[in-house]
């Protein structure tokens, strides 16, 4: 167990630290997922298809997820401060490029650059939450962390939609320039020095699934419920458009019910995964399915998209901090290592997601990339009923039992 010694600065320091990482975390996933409340305006204003400008998360979450394991290994001995501030650096000259790209092309080029530094970004900073307090605290530090998604979704994001509407798209991305600046300047003067300690070469990082059959099992369940989840919600503002004849402002309200569905289920799986991990993973992943199936069938009403979305945001805010449990569970001893495999296979399954999703919208109309989502969640939970049934060994251990791997 970590001891204060082993944490020199003071517990205010090591949480103040916690949120600044917990703000890059707001940050990053706002770039990343802000062309979901973008779509309409940008592919009107570049004239293109919706699915096409759907490829602004699809070459983000490529670049993501197949440069992280090579980044983070050959910046193994590099401060995870200095590392950190690097990569806030590049997000916000790639939002400026963004906001003042002169076509899709410039469009396009600068977010698989930015994924770079979001892959990196996913592979060190919960596990630097983690390492700035003692160990007994680690997952609480990983749950406010977390709650940066959460903040993105109930704030950022539809904040982004609404001064898009007030502005435009370009203005949106302009902003989020300064503030990934003024995140920048919070982490290289809050966030302790924290030296690499577990990062290892690329070969022993790709092998690691190979020779960890946990990791491998946690890690086919959770490309198939992130394929599942971005072939959807990528188009979720042009779905309750068509089926619900919604407004500007209701999107970005709806946006923000979802966002504050994610803080709940959050917080609630920051209890559930310390007495029942893999229960409240499969929960969270059928509420998944569930929420999808309902904005299916009653999404056509207002009513009904509320209560869908709200029913997906508490679902998919558990589902991550449990399939992130998971993952560290599963290889607690190769912390970096776990979470660039995680990082690999979570954002090239968005960019995946998202690139079908946009296909079918585009061929079978926006519902089909509805059910899309459908299929593949639902596949995530029946591996893991298929896996309980034959009683696959190597159930990771719960959040708690964690705490002494991370020192």
């Amino acid at each position: 167990m970590s001891t204060q010694d082993e944490h020199p600065h003071s517990p205010v320091r090591s949480w103040l630290g916690v949120a600044a990482i917990t703000a890059s975390l707001f940050t990053f996933v706002t770039t990343e997922l802000m062309p979901v409340g973008l779509l309409t305006p940008v592919s009107a204003s570049l004239r293109i298809s919706v699915g096409v400008a759907g490829l602004m998360v699809t070459l983000y979450g490529i670049s993501a997820g197949l440069g992280v394991p090579f980044i983070v290994a050959w910046t193994r001995r590099v401060n995870r401060r200095v590392l950190l501030s690097a990569l806030l650096a590049v997000l916000a000259l790639g939002n400026f490029v963004t906001g003042v790209a002169p076509d899709f092309a410039v469009v396009l080029t600068t977010r698989l650059a930015m994924g770079f530094a979001n892959g990196v970004f996913w592979a060190i900073g919960v596990s630097m939450a983690m390492r700035l307090v003692p160990g007994r605290h680690a997952n609480r530090a990983a749950a406010v962390a977390l709650s940066g998604i959460s903040i993105a979704t109930v704030v950022g994001i539809p904040l982004g939609t609404f001064l898009a509407n007030l502005t435009s798209w370009r203005t949106t991305f302009l902003i989020w320039s300064v503030l990934s600046a003024a995140v920048f300047l919070l982490v290289a003067t809050i966030v302790p020095s924290l030296p690499s300690d577990n990062a290892v070469p690329v070969r022993q990082v790709f092998g690691l699934p190979v020779r960890n059959a946990q990791l491998r099992l946690v890690m086919i369940t959770v490309v198939l419920f992130v394929l599942g989840h971005f072939g959807a919600y990528t188009f979720v503002r042009p779905f309750v458009e068509q089926h619900s004849g919604a407004s500007p402002a209701f999107i970005t309200g709806l946006l923000m019910v979802y966002g504050l569905g994610g803080a709940a289920g959050n917080f609630i799986a920051g209890y559930a995964v310390a007495r029942n991990l893999r229960g409240s993973y499969l929960a969270a992943r059928a509420g998944l399915l569930v929420s999808l199936l309902t904005l299916l069938a009653v999404g056509h009403s207002r009513v009904g998209a509320v209560v869908a979305l709200v029913l997906w945001g508490v679902s998919f805010g558990a589902v991550n901090l449990c399939q992130i449990n998971m993952t560290l569970g599963a290889a607690p001893e190769t912390f970096e290592a776990a979470m660039s495999i995680n990082t690999l296979g979570y954002n090239t399954s968005i960019a995946l997601g998202a690139l079908f999703g946009g296909l079918f919208a585009d061929h079978a109309g926006v519902t089909s990339a509805m059910w899309f989502g459908v299929a593949l969640t639902a596949a995530s939970v029946l591996v893991t009923l298929g896996l309980r049934r034959t009683g696959s060994p190597g159930a990771p251990e719960p959040a708690e039992a964690l705490a002494d791997s991370l020192t």
